[in-house]
């Protein structure tokens, strides 16, 4: 009998699996230009730690790793969001919902216009 392997290794070549099942398509200028935007993580706004690629839509949801999809997150907001849905993740944290949701939305409009007008 082989030995098993420990959940969280099935948990990572899960995510791997489901990584490498769709495109991504964020640049490093991209991710810059968004975690600028931003100023610090976009749920709880911290802004004195590193920042994380967070899926909006997670990848276990068919999220991908796009500039409408991503937004920065502390390691504390990433973790904790996991693969929640953000809207409902967000009330359950008592985050302001309504200011991310239009900080999202100005963001991403100001950053297509950014890089529709740049080339690749």
């Amino acid at each position: 009998m082989p030995p098993s392997r420990s959940r969280p290794a099935r948990y990572a070549k899960r995510r791997q699996r489901r990584m490498k099942a769709v495109e991504h398509d964020l640049s490093p200028q991209q991710w810059a230009a968004l975690s600028a935007a931003w100023g610090g993580c976009a749920y709880c706004g911290a802004a004195d730690r590193p920042l994380q690629r967070d899926c909006v839509l997670p990848i276990s949801r068919g999220g991908r790793y796009t500039l409408e999809n991503i937004a920065p997150a502390c390691g504390s907001c990433n973790a904790s969001k996991c693969n929640d849905e953000v809207t409902g993740w967000l009330r359950r944290k008592k985050l302001d919902e309504r200011a991310f949701l239009e900080s999202h939305v100005r963001i991403q409009a100001e950053l297509a216009v950014l890089f529709a007008e740049q080339p690749l």
